[in-house]
């Protein structure tokens, strides 16, 4: 299967390059995943469509500041890192640039007192590093980091705060969940007072998720593994689900990628902590979900396979398309698409 398969003709405008100001007044897309049938709603407007049968599972990752910038210490060149993930305590891979400027042993410094040192080097500018500090290392990102937005995005975010989920809570993503944008504190309130059930999963997003397919067959393409976790509590609830026929609709393809990996591997939801490499494209049969919010993807890339292995290519493209015409706003800080 062709990787141009997945493609689509976006014009540069609609790409959202910044946050609206209320979460909730983005556009929805309403898709029926059978019949390819379209409507177009606003997103506070989904309240509508859940109730008491329907359980909403969201990542609750929280992002990291870790795009920080430094220079080695022998030569004085610029060095960019993104921090990945943590492998031991204090060590993390991370992407580089320009990682051939960069050597097993370099050491790499962003303040007098905040260093870090390569360990390992890896494929695709991928390296290992031990990060030599004082105090506490989050606080010391927080101080010198960025939030790591994506290179489409070329505004300054004002607010780093609208670069996190209301319901943000365990650190650790070198990119956002972004599908759950959308959602205020008070638009989750109702669906709970209208009797949808509100679940919370963790995946750290990673390279899995935003690393571009740079091969023409998708087959040959290489997920990175990304680390999830679902609690006993969420394993019970989500199983009641499924023997309750009650639809799960997940918000985001992280989420998703959670849910499929854990029933994939154990035939029903499990509580554990692990990592998942799963690469989902058109073939492979869902046992997990019934719904899927999402955001507008990027052509050619894994979220886009994803979506269309959940209705079928002709019908997401076809979407796609749609929101086009319609002039909906693509990617992070986008709109949204209720696949149901």
């Amino acid at each position: 299967m062709r990787v141009d398969y997945f493609d689509y003709n976006l014009p540069e405008e609609l790409i959202a390059q910044t946050p609206l100001e209320k979460r909730s007044d983005s556009r929805l897309m309403m898709l029926n995943r059978k019949s390819g049938n379209i409507t177009h709603e606003k997103f506070y407007n989904i309240v509508n469509y859940l109730g008491k049968n329907d359980v909403l599972v969201l990542n609750d990752t929280k992002v990291v500041p870790s795009r920080i910038y430094g220079n080695k210490v022998d030569t004085n060149a610029n060095i960019e890192l993104l921090l990945l993930k943590e492998t031991t305590k204090d060590v993390y891979e991370c992407l580089v640039r320009p990682a051939r400027r960069i050597s097993i042993g370099t050491v790499i410094k962003f303040k007098d007192d905040f260093t870090a040192t390569v360990l390992e080097k890896k494929e695709e500018g991928i390296c290992v590093v031990k990060f030599n500090y004082k105090g506490i290392f989050l606080e010391r990102l927080e101080e010198i980091g960025e939030m790591p937005l994506p290179p489409y995005i070329h505004e300054k975010l004002k607010d780093n705060s609208r670069y996190q989920t209301v319901y943000a809570k365990h650190v650790g993503s070198a990119a956002a969940p972004t599908a759950g944008f959308h959602f205020t504190k008070e638009l989750l309130d109702t669906l709970a007072k209208n009797g949808v059930e509100i679940l919370y999963v963790t995946l750290h997003v990673g390279l899995g998720t935003f690393r571009p397919v740079s091969v023409d067959n998708i087959e040959d393409h290489h997920m990175h593994s990304e680390s999830y976790e679902m609690s006993e509590a969420v394993a019970k609830k989500l199983n009641q689900a499924k023997q309750m026929h009650k639809r799960i609709i997940s918000v985001g393809t992280t989420s998703t990628r959670t849910l499929e990996s854990i029933y994939s591997k154990y035939g029903c939801f499990k509580a554990c902590k692990e990592d998942t490499n799963i690469f989902i494209y058109p073939g492979y049969e869902f046992k997990a979900i019934d719904g899927l919010i999402t955001n507008f993807h990027l052509p050619k890339s894994t979220l886009i396979m994803l979506v269309s292995a959940f209705a079928s290519r002709d019908i997401i493209i076809n979407a796609y398309n749609e929101a086009v015409k319609e002039k909906y706003r693509f990617f992070s800080f986008g709109d949204a698409m209720f696949i149901y």
